[in-house]
């Protein structure tokens, strides 16, 4: 009985579709259109996803973050904000020499874009690139007309650390040193 029915409604459906000549299903009518609600707003682009991407970082979903700026790739192509929005997500990921590489491209795409050189900044901090870093951040302070907060206090840190990285103990590992001995004679110190 169950096998009746079913076929009943398989050629009752078969029934409703038409065929072309070559025996083909035709394809429905182009300009039908299913009716919404009234009210309804409809959308005709999509959400930007370099918007959803930065909404995602604010939260702390990088990886997710990360996903929006492939599918932002994918609708417009890898400009320098793109690239510079997957590496912001990379280097919050810990992927440090993935987000350098990225941003480095898209300085290449354009070198004037702002935020590729503080985030390309703050990368070689994190690898401990004071001095390169510090030349980043000035760039891109003069490229910003010195209107950014955040790249100030980011060159004056880089500054800061490498003030303290040429002066600090930790640099001077080696066990050499000197030692002053009077009346300006200096002298080596080794120690094992």
């Amino acid at each position: 009985m169950r096998g009746l029915i079913i076929l009943s409604a398989i050629t009752g459906l078969a029934a409703c579709v038409g065929t072309s000549d070559d025996g083909r299903l035709d394809p429905l009518a182009q300009d039908l259109e299913i009716a919404a609600p009234a009210g309804t707003v409809v959308l005709q682009e999509g959400v930007d996803q370099i918007l959803v991407g930065d909404r995602l970082m604010d939260a702390g979903q990088h990886e997710l973050a990360l996903r929006s700026y492939y599918r932002a790739a994918a609708d417009r192509g890898l400009d320098a904000d793109v690239l510079t929005s997957i590496g912001a997500a990379n280097l919050a990921l810990g992927r440090i020499g993935q987000a350098e590489t990225l941003f480095r491209q898209a300085l290449d795409e354009n070198d004037r874009f702002v935020p590729a050189w503080n985030n390309l900044g703050v990368t070689l901090m994190e690898q401990g690139e004071y001095g390169e870093a510090r030349r980043v951040f000035e760039h891109a302070f003069a490229l910003d007309s010195g209107l950014s907060d955040a790249i100030r206090d980011n060159l004056r840190l880089a500054i800061a650390r490498m003030e303290n990285n040429v002066y600090s103990e930790p640099n001077n590992q080696n066990g050499l040193g000197l030692i002053r001995r009077g009346g300006g004679v200096y002298e080596l110190r080794v120690d094992p």
